[in-house]
C-alpha cells in the first residue's frame, strides 16, 4: 500500500484560502516539518509522499510583485511547503487573477506536476477549475489556473450544517459525472476533499486540482478510481450528517464514534433522505454495510453515476412565504383625530362617533326627486324592450335575414384574446452533434419547470457569447404529451440571452435529432421573454434554441433557465 501524505495544508487555488501566518510562513521556510494533518489519516489510503530519505526541498525565493514570463505579478503567497508555494496572481496581458502553483526545475516531482498539469489542460471540462498554462523556465516550472473569486469552498458549505437533500444530491450528481468524464479520459484526483470542491454563485460544483494536487504530493494509487469514487462518497456523508465518515475529526468536522464502525447516514442523524444515505454507503465500498440492503458497492464514478441515474427524482423544496402581518387600523381611523374629548396618544372605538343629521327636505327637493324617479323608471323599461327584442329576435329584421350591418359587426369582431396555460409533460436537453466531452447539465434540466422560480437549469459555460465557436447553440425540447396549439412560449433566464423559439412538424413522432429538424418560428434577446409566432402553431415538441449567451464574469459566457410557460 502506498504511504500517507504528511503535508499540513491544502495547495490553494482560491481567493477563499487565507494567506499564511507570519509564524507558519517562517516555519515552512526554515524547512521545519509540517504538523500531521488530521484530514490526511481520515482519508482514504490513496497514496505516499516524500520519502523520509529524501532530502528537504527549499522553496524558490520569490516575493510580491515577482513576475513570470513578463505576465504572471505575484501577489499573495497563500501555501509554501515541501519545496512548492501557491499564489494568487495577476494576469497583465489578460488583466485578470489567477492562481500559480511554483516549483524548482530540480524538484523530484517537477516532471510529474508539469505532465499533469498539461493532461488536465487538455480535459477542458468547465466542470473542472481549469489549467491555463504550464511552464519550465528560468529553472522554474510553474502551472497557472482560474481563480475564482465568487465561488464558496465546500469547507465552508459544510461548516454551516447538513445540506438539504437537494441539493446534497446536486453536489453528489455534479461530482461523479465530472470524476466520470475525467476518468473516461485517463485523470483522476486523489485529492477531492472538501477544500479541492468549490461552489459558483449559479449553483454549479467546480473541482480544482485534478491530477496536480496529487502530482504535488507524490500521490499514487493502483486503484485510482475507486480512490474517487470513496472520496465522493465522503463527501456525500458528510452533506447529510454533518460529520465526517472516519474516526478522526477533519475539515472543521467530528468524526463517527470511535470503535462502532461506518453507520448509514440515516442511523446518525434524523431525517436524512434514504436513498441518499444509501447511495453514500456504496460509495464508501462498505460491504458490510451495503449487505443489509442487498446493494452492490459502487468501485468507479460510472457505476456510481448509474446508481444516480436510477435514483428517483428529488425535487426542490417548496419556497417558504411568510404570512403578512394583520391589518392594523390607524388612529385617524379609529376617531382619535377630531373626536370630542379624546385624548392625544388614546384610541377611540369607531363607533363612538354620532351620525350625520338628516338633511331637511323642502317642497322643491320632493319634486325633483320623483322627476328624476319617473325619468330612471322609463329608461329602464326602454333598455329592457331593446333587448327583449334582440334576443327574441336573434338580430334578424322581418324577412328572416341577417341586417347588413349585424353582418358587417360580426365580420370585424376579432377572435378571443383569451390564452391558456398548456401543461408540460417533461422538458429535456437538447445538444445536438457536435457534442463536447462534457453533458449540458441533464440531472437539472427539471429546474426549468418545476415552478420555482428560484432554480435554474444552468449549462455549461463557454469562452465566447456564441458558445466559443464549437457549436451552434444548445437548447430545451419542451414535450406537451400531443399536439397542442401554441400561441406563446414564456421563458426567465439569468442573463440577457438570444434565443429563438422552434416547433417539430406536427405530425412528428419524436424528437428531431437536430436543430435542423425544427422550423423557427419567433426569436427575441432579454432576461424576461415571451416568444409568440405570428401565427398560431400546432406542435408537440417545442425547442427553446440558446443562440447567444451573457457574460458572466472570468471571461466567461453562461445562462440558467428558470422557468418556461407554454400557452395555447
Amino acid at each position: 500500500m502506498a504511504e500517507r501524505s504528511t503535508a499540513a495544508v491544502d495547495v490553494a487555488d482560491n481567493s477563499g484560502d487565507k494567506p499564511l501566518t507570519a509564524q507558519a510562513e517562517k516555519a515552512t521556510t526554515d524547512g521545519a516539518a509540517p504538523s500531521q494533518d488530521p484530514a490526511e489519516k481520515a482519508t482514504p489510503d490513496t497514496g505516499g509522499e516524500r520519502k523520509a530519505s529524501e532530502p528537504a526541498i527549499a522553496t524558490p525565493e520569490l516575493h510580491s510583485g515577482h513576475k513570470l514570463a513578463r505576465r504572471y505579478r505575484l501577489e499573495e503567497c497563500v501555501t509554501r511547503l515541501d519545496g512548492f508555494s501557491s499564489w494568487r496572481a495577476v494576469d497583465e496581458k489578460l488583466r485578470r487573477a489567477v492562481g500559480v502553483h511554483i516549483l524548482p526545475a530540480d524538484h523530484p516531482r517537477a516532471r510529474s506536476v508539469l505532465a499533469a498539469a498539461r493532461s488536465a489542460a487538455l480535459l477542458g471540462d468547465p466542470r473542472f477549475v481549469l489549467v491555463l498554462d504550464a511552464v519550465e523556465e528560468n529553472d522554474l516550472v510553474y502551472v497557472v489556473h482560474e481563480w475564482l473569486p465568487d465561488a464558496t469552498e465546500l469547507t465552508t458549505l459544510l461548516s454551516l450544517g447538513p445540506m438539504e437533500p437537494y441539493e446534497a444530491f446536486q453536489l453528489v450528481d455534479q461530482l461523479t459525472l465530472a470524476m466520470a468524464a475525467a476518468h473516461r479520459e485517463g485523470l483522476s484526483h486523489l485529492r477531492l476533499t472538501p477544500g479541492a470542491v468549490l461552489r459558483t454563485s449559479t449553483g454549479q460544483y467546480r473541482i480544482r486540482g485534478l491530477a496536480v494536487n496529487a502530482a504535488l504530493r507524490g500521490i499514487t494509487t493502483d486503484r485510482p478510481q475507486r480512490a474517487d469514487t470513496e472520496a465522493i462518497g465522503a463527501l456525500l456523508y458528510a452533506a447529510l450528517t454533518h460529520r465526517w465518515p472516519y474516526e478522526n475529526d477533519a475539515y472543521g468536522l467530528s468524526g463517527l464514534p470511535k470503535g462502532v464502525g461506518l453507520l448509514p447516514p440515516d442511523q446518525v442523524r434524523a431525517g436524512v433522505h434514504r436513498g441518499l444515505s444509501e447511495l453514500a454507503m456504496r460509495a464508501l465500498v462498505n460491504e458490510g454495510a451495503t449487505a443489509s440492503r442487498q446493494e452492490p458497492p459502487c468501485t468507479t464514478p460510472d457505476e456510481l453515476a448509474k446508481a444516480i441515474a436510477a435514483m428517483p427524482r428529488i425535487r426542490p423544496p417548496e419556497p417558504a412565504f411568510t404570512a403578512p402581518p394583520e391589518y392594523q387600523q390607524t388612529a385617524y381611523q379609529q376617531g382619535v383625530y377630531g373626536h370630542p374629548g379624546a385624548r392625544p396618544g388614546t384610541l377611540s372605538p369607531p363607533s363612538v362617533l354620532p351620525p350625520p343629521p338628516a338633511p331637511l327636505e323642502s317642497p322643491t327637493g320632493r319634486v325633483l326627486k320623483w322627476g328624476v324617479s319617473a325619468l330612471l323608471i322609463a329608461a329602464v323599461g326602454l333598455g329592457s324592450w331593446q333587448i327583449t327584442e334582440k334576443l327574441v329576435g336573434g338580430g334578424r329584421d322581418r324577412s328572416g335575414e341577417q341586417s347588413q350591418t349585424d353582418k358587417k359587426n360580426t365580420e370585424n369582431t376579432p377572435p378571443s384574446a383569451t390564452h391558456l396555460p398548456v401543461a408540460i409533460a417533461d422538458v429535456l436537453d437538447f445538444d445536438p452533434p457536435p457534442k463536447g466531452d462534457y453533458e449540458e447539465s441533464p440531472r437539472t434540466i427539471g429546474n426549468a419547470h418545476d415552478g420555482d422560480p428560484s432554480t435554474f437549469w444552468t449549462p455549461n459555460w463557454y469562452g465566447s457569447a456564441k458558445f466559443g465557436n464549437l457549436k451552434d447553440g444548445i437548447g430545451a425540447v419542451v414535450d406537451l404529451g400531443s399536439v397542442q396549439q401554441v400561441s406563446s412560449v414564456a421563458v426567465s433566464f439569468s442573463g440577457r440571452t438570444g434565443v429563438e423559439l422552434r416547433v417539430a412538424p406536427e405530425n412528428a413522432e419524436a424528437v428531431p435529432e437536430t436543430q435542423k429538424g425544427f422550423r423557427t418560428v419567433a426569436s427575441a434577446t432579454g432576461t424576461n421573454v415571451a416568444l409568440k409566432p405570428n401565427v398560431p402553431v400546432r406542435a408537440r415538441y417545442v425547442l427553446v434554441w440558446l443562440t447567444k449567451l451573457p457574460p458572466i464574469s472570468g471571461g466567461r459566457f453562461q445562462t440558467g433557465i428558470s422557468e418556461i410557460k407554454v400557452t395555447g
